[in-house]
């Protein structure tokens, strides 16, 4: 005798398997500024201009099976520029497996991305052509209102028995991590918290001498509200521990964000992120050499987040370091709005105000003012094209911690096409 349960059974017992096929083509152009090598160099300074124009390419092919309570994930990825010498880079974006208890237990081991509240310290950094992933074990429970995860990382170069525990130039820059996430939802409240800790290790000395890890933690929380007409969030984070080289790390961030929706066709948005710099930051005039001795980090550095999401478009800042390793923080007051004329097409646009955290010798602390537009199209829930064009005035402040042109301008424009087929699902 067949049942209709039997159908069921046989499906869980042969699973799901889906295959999708991520193509991403982006063009871009970087127009304004002055790079002195006198900045990079022991040589006499000259000035060269500014200006590069480029198409990156990215392919991903995610390849997902689920079979009762067991889910598993690999993803090949190649990313690179049009004309590249070497065909750009190929590797292992994904790589993981993962077992749920009905009890909303679960484990996950393997290469996998990270996600956690706005993505501001930990998140998968997609705008970068080669994102991030962490290779680590994952465990903890869902349920409730309640999210606890437990992450636990060792990275290592090789097997080698000798200098086999001296790591460095590996998928990522620590050596260890241990890290714990808690978020509980409000019952019956648009009202969600998280609390984040994180371990990292890393390693110092050099290789075929003694070495040593060196511990930093970072500590904070993430708080927000989505009620229906719009959403308030709000963090802040302290670092503190020692950096690789043994220095004293003591600083912090906070951040606040509203976000109003009257109807469905439009949303306002405003918010501010301060992070904390090195005091007594040196910007020497050209020509001028001199150093300042430093007892602590006081630089807040913004870990493994989707850093593109924040402090300006055009990644001036958490992203390139300045030219003598410190950081004078960052101060990044905004206000925007998005328009949605229709359920394909987005417009936003937005403006922001930067300056350092901290006091400048010989220099004024505003960084310069930036105006954002982007747009994005959705021809197919497959196929989507968006574009954006960035214009920043910077201030000589800005031209001496960073680049600016003669006339303060900076530009940049770029057009993403983006396909994503379903290829398999069975």
């Amino acid at each position: 005798m067949v049942y209709a349960s039997d159908g069921c059974a046989q499906e869980e017992r042969h699973g799901h398997l889906t295959v999708d096929l991520q193509m991403l083509f982006q063009g871009e152009i970087r127009d304004g500024g002055i790079v002195s090598t006198e900045d990079v160099s022991d040589t006499e300074g000259t000035e060269v201009e500014d200006h590069s124009s480029f198409i990156i390419e990215r392919s991903r092919l995610p390849v997902s099976y689920q079979r009762e309570r067991l889910e598993m994930k690999l993803t090949p990825q190649h990313s690179g520029i049009w004309g590249q010498s070497g065909r750009g880079s190929f590797n292992l974006y994904e790589a993981w497996a993962k077992y749920t208890t009905t009890a909303g237990f679960f484990g996950q081991i393997g290469r996998q991305t990270l996600s956690y509240d706005d993505e501001r310290i930990i998140g998968p950094n997609d705008w970068a052509m080669a994102g991030i992933s962490h290779d680590l074990l994952k465990v903890g429970y869902e349920g409730h209102g309640h999210k606890a995860h437990l992450l636990l990382a060792y990275n290592q170069n090789s097997e080698n028995v000798n200098g086999g525990t001296y790591y460095t130039d590996g998928s990522q820059p620590y050596k260890t991590m241990h890290t714990v996430w808690y978020h509980y939802d409000v019952p019956k409240l648009p009202l969600g918290a998280s609390l984040l800790f994180m371990n990292i290790g890393m390693q110092g000395g050099e290789e075929g001498s003694p070495v040593c890890t060196q511990y930093q933690q970072l500590v904070g929380t993430y708080i927000s509200c989505n009620p229906t007409f719009g959403s308030f969030s709000g963090c802040y984070y302290r670092q503190m521990g020692h950096d690789e080289f043994g220095m004293e790390i003591d600083a912090w961030m906070a951040a606040v964000k509203a976000t109003v929706k009257p109807s469905d066709t439009y949303k306002v948005e405003a918010g501010f992120d301060y992070l904390s710099g090195d005091p007594y930051f040196a910007v020497h005039r050209k020509g001028e050499n001199g150093l300042i001795w430093h007892k602590k980090i006081q630089g807040f550095s913004s870990i493994y987040g989707s850093h593109h999401k924040f402090y300006g478009a055009m990644d001036f800042f958490y992203v390139s370091t300045y030219f003598n390793g410190f950081s004078p923080g960052l101060q990044n007051a905004y206000i925007g709005g998005t328009v949605y004329p229709n359920k394909k097409l987005t417009v936003n646009a937005s403006y922001h105000y930067m300056a350092t955290a901290t006091n400048l010798n010989n220099t004024d602390m505003t960084l310069g003012h930036a105006i954002e537009l982007g747009a994005e199209y959705n021809f197919k829930p497959y196929i989507s094209i968006s574009g954006g064009f960035s214009y920043m005035t910077g201030t000589e402040t800005m031209e001496k911690l960073k680049r600016a042109s003669s006339d303060g301008s900076l530009r940049w424009a770029w057009l993403t096409l983006h396909v994503k087929p379903n290829i398999i699902k069975k």
